[in-house]
């Protein structure tokens, strides 16, 4: 794999995931039949799905030494209504951790981000580790304390 350096028999990650190889992983949600399915894309990839195509177009997601832990893509849905072209009724960023910021609002279908599998860096100098940023605040002060 591109980016990848053997070490030892292991894989030693050394660049960040190219966007062709990102996966999102999205859930979907037919409400006139409540049929609901998961699917796996790469960027440039689409699945149909109860009269609506899914594109998949990029994800990001933070690295894990970052808080919060932040998951985008960016997707278009298009409806096909019978034998009418494709018609776009929706083109934006999903996010993982808050799918109402940037909801796909349609009268017959939901669509959510629920993952985006990428790989990063490892090493203290790209950032620091999970456990050496979890610091403890300094416990709150009442008004009547004071």
């Amino acid at each position: 794999m591109a980016g990848d350096v053997a070490t030892n028999g292991a894989r030693a990650v050394t660049q960040i995931t190219p966007v062709a190889e990102r996966v999102l992983t999205i859930g979907a949600l037919s409400k006139r039949t409540g049929e609901v399915r998961q699917f796996s894309l790469k960027p440039g990839q689409y699945v149909e799905f109860a009269g609506i195509r899914i594109t998949a177009r990029t994800c990001e997601t933070t690295p894990p030494w970052e808080r919060p832990a932040l998951t985008g893509a960016f997707v278009q849905v298009d409806e096909k209504l019978g034998n009418n072209p494709l018609r776009r009724v929706f083109s934006g960023w999903l996010y993982a951790q808050s799918p109402s910021l940037n909801a796909m609002e349609h009268p017959r279908y939901d669509v959510w981000l629920k993952a985006c599998a990428m790989r990063f860096p490892e090493g203290p100098a790209l950032g620091p580790s999970p456990s050496s940023s979890t610091k403890k605040s300094p416990s709150p002060t009442s008004a009547a304390a004071n």
